[in-house]
């Protein structure tokens, strides 16, 4: 077990064993191998200061949207808020803008941080990496710490990776991707960390805290060594206070290693309904350390169901293949974005294309082609600087659609979209007028449970159907089921939309699956009963998944 109090950086790991001067962290998980290179006492105890200063103020924000989700259930729908419009208003301010290795990013590939999928994203030829230790990663305890141990040998140019057929895998692309991690949302804990406060109150650590700071504090100064620097995803963002927390985390975490004030650069993912209300305001708190906006499109239609699953008739949503890009409250948050982004020299960047190549399938291969095309095609013309994939043979589809618009430019901030004028109402208008299938409910209750399967595993990204499944397609997938029950749906055929006729859906899945020793489709179908069969809605599935399914052994 390792632990170190908040005040001595240096203090070795026998010394931090023993003190008990104030707050501590404690190391539950497993050892694992080469875990002392990441969980070092002078790491830990920069750990234990960020939980000390800014733990306190998580749990407020988290509360805070506990209250708000209550609100919205009750009928008081979100609005731009009239605190802030001083913000809004004010068209002088900008944010700090592209860090070095930032300025062009028109190709992002998104991917979990093994090395296998690692050296493949550096390979791949996109502009950026988003090194994902959030919805594209099963929060094993041995996926984080190995994540972080892949991450630090990648940046040092030290990675190399043998798989179990012995192929042999390495970086061989003269020009790399510049790495953006993506830590854990506010909402997750991190069980296998446990923290001590000055009263002596035990809690589990922020995710948030150990992903972002185990990566910052060991890869900080090289990445600015090589040219870039320490960058960041933030997901999940909610609010304006919650996007002041994590400038105060950024700020102090440079003071802390030595670093100048605004080194670190953030692109939040616009993916939750609250936010998209609130963009200028979160742009504006993070104005000295953003680089930009995203369109994180599969949790920002999560959100919309979890927010209105209760609110009536008019709120639900059809099949989830129908909820496309081009639907109008979609084309009305993603237009806000552009423009919101420009006005402040933010780079906009778009979304995930779940479609992925087979390459053992041709025909396949260029429907997913001409879907990815046109998907980004629409992107670029709408004013997006960049955008992302989820597969390398994607890449170079991405990058002609972007060339066309962008040629030589890296971006295209110069759109200032003056046309696009976004009300409360639009973002609010989710009427597609397509209906609920009886395929579409049984396809939802099929993708969830094959993914969570996987999920189990250790897998966080996960090819089924021709599409890339992460945690946040899994959501959409079991809160529209949920909604569905609770709204009396019936499906085109006339199928009624209850509790048994998933039973019976979630039957035919088990019977179906192609099942073998230690597969963890049972644990999968039991997650899936609670988080869509029971009353209560989970806020994320996520959650009772990791506390009650991935062990300390995991």
């Amino acid at each position: 077990m390792s632990t170190a109090p908040a005040t001595a950086p240096a203090r070795t790991a026998a010394a931090a064993v023993s003190a008990d001067l104030g707050p501590t962290l404690h190391i539950t998980g497993p050892r694992l191998a080469r875990q002392d290179e990441i969980l070092t006492a002078e790491a830990i105890a920069f750990l234990t200061e960020l939980h000390h200063r800014f733990g306190g103020r998580r749990h407020d924000r988290l509360a805070d949207r506990m209250r708000r989700r209550f609100e919205i259930g009750n009928g008081h729908d979100p609005r731009f808020r009239d605190d802030t419009a001083h913000i809004r208003d004010d068209a002088d301010w900008r944010v700090a803008g592209a860090g070095p290795g930032l300025e062009d990013r028109r190709v992002e590939i998104t991917g979990p941080t093994d090395p296998k999928m690692t050296i493949n994203a550096l390979n791949s030829g996109a502009s950026v990496w988003l090194a994902d230790l959030e919805d594209a990663t099963s929060p094993t305890w041995r996926n984080i710490i190995g994540g972080q141990l892949t991450l630090r040998d990648a940046i040092r140019g030290e990675l190399t990776h043998t798989s179990a057929d012995g192929r042999a895998y390495r970086v061989t692309a003269e020009q790399t991707p510049t790495i953006v991690m993506r830590p854990r949302g506010w909402h997750l804990p991190e069980k296998h960390v446990e923290f001590t406060d000055r009263t002596g109150r035990r809690l589990a650590a922020s995710a948030s805290l150990i992903d972002f700071g185990l990566y910052f504090f060991h890869n900080a100064r090289a990445l600015i060594d090589a040219g870039r620097g320490p960058y960041f995803y933030i997901a999940k963002i909610e609010s304006r206070e919650e996007a002041r927390l994590w400038n105060d985390v950024f700020s102090f975490s440079e003071e802390y290693i030595g670093i100048p004030h605004g080194t670190i650069r953030a692109t939040v993912l616009i993916e939750t309904l609250p936010a998209a209300f609130e963009m200028d305001e979160i742009l504006y708190e993070l104005r000295d350390h953003c680089a930009g906006l995203n369109a994180g499109r599969w949790d920002y239609i999560f959100s919309i169901i979890k927010n209105y699953r209760g609110r009536g008739a008019r709120f639900v949503l059809p099949d989830r293949s129908e909820v496309t890009m081009t639907v109008p409250f979609m084309r009305a948050y993603t237009e806000l974005l552009v423009k919101t982004c420009h006005r402040r020299g933010a780079h906009a960047i778009g979304g995930m294309s779940a479609f992925i190549p087979n390459r053992r399938d041709a025909a396949a291969t260029e429907h997913t082609l001409q879907k990815v095309a046109a998907d980004k095609r629409r992107e670029a013309g709408d004013g997006f600087d960049g955008t992302w994939v989820a597969h390398p043979d994607l890449v170079a589809v991405a990058r002609a659609e972007f060339d066309a618009v962008l040629g030589e430019r890296p971006h295209q901030l110069h759109r200032r979209r003056d046309d696009v004028e976004v009300t409360a109402a639009q973002l609010l208008d989710l009427r597609i007028g397509r209906p609920v299938t009886e395929a579409g409910v049984r396809e939802n209750v099929s993708v969830a449970i094959r993914y969570l399967e996987a999920w189990l595993r250790g897998q966080g990204a996960v090819a089924i159907d021709g599409l890339m499944e992460d945690a946040a397609t899994a959501e959409i997938s079991r809160s529209q089921v949920w909604q569905w029950i609770h709204q009396d749906r019936r499906t085109q055929e006339g199928t009624a939309i209850t509790v048994d006729h998933v039973e019976g859906l979630i039957r035919d899945v088990l019977a179906q699956a192609a099942r073998y020793e230690g597969d963890r489709f049972d644990d999968a179908a039991e997650i899936f009963r609670e988080v869509t069969l029971r009353p209560e809605f989970p806020a994320f599935l996520t959650l009772p998944a990791y506390s009650r399914y991935l062990t300390d052994n995991d």
